[in-house]
């Protein structure tokens, strides 16, 4: 059994921000494998029958670390079994990648998650957003995509949707292999 992270930031004044894109790439999941949510105190948890556990920290992107935690506790995920989804303005919209582990590149819900399981060493997708300037990276990110982002990004979900799925049916190798490569124009290098 696999758990799929998606992280995110509660709320309505949330939604449709960058920081939710791990929460919208979980929902087009869950969408096509028709699970569904139910509420839990620090998650939103859905099963994907047969092969992982979906888990929207419930905490707000700083604090995701508790609740990725207890959930993969409680349902005996291993580290190499957990995959986070994050937005990072370190890549350009759209663009993918995928890792075995490394840390945190400034990601502050990746700070919370290593710190909680007390290890880099667990898979992540990363899906870019674009840079804002150093000043204004929190209102970027806390910001919503522009009308000329907006099929990048839903292409850059369905792209990571089946990145998801890649992983769960046949590993991180094979992930990467395959959403890393450098003929993508919307992918980045291994």
């Amino acid at each position: 059994m696999k758990l799929v992270a998606g992280l995110g930031n509660p709320g309505a004044e949330y939604e449709s921000t960058r920081h939710n894109l791990g929460f919208e790439v979980l929902d087009g999941l869950a969408t096509r494998h028709r699970a569904s949510w139910s509420k839990k105190p620090d998650a939103e948890i859905a099963r994907w029958v047969g092969k992982a556990i979906l888990v929207k920290p419930q905490t707000f992107m700083n604090l995701s670390g508790s609740a990725v935690q207890r959930w993969s506790h409680f349902y005996k995920v291993g580290v190499e079994d957990l995959l986070v989804v994050v937005d990072d303005v370190n890549l350009d919209a759209g663009r993918l990648r995928i890792r075995r582990g490394g840390g945190a590149g400034g990601h502050n819900g990746l700070k919370s998650i290593i710190a909680a399981l007390g290890t880099e060493d667990f898979p992540r997708l990363r899906i870019g957003v674009g840079g804002g300037s150093q000043q204004s990276l929190s209102s970027h990110v806390l910001g919503r995509f522009g009308a000329e982002e907006e099929a990048v990004i839903e292409a850059a979900i369905t792209r990571a949707v089946e990145a998801i799925e890649t992983f769960v049916a046949v590993g991180i190798v094979a992930a990467m292999d395959r959403y890393n490569r450098k003929d993508d124009t919307t992918a980045e290098d291994n």
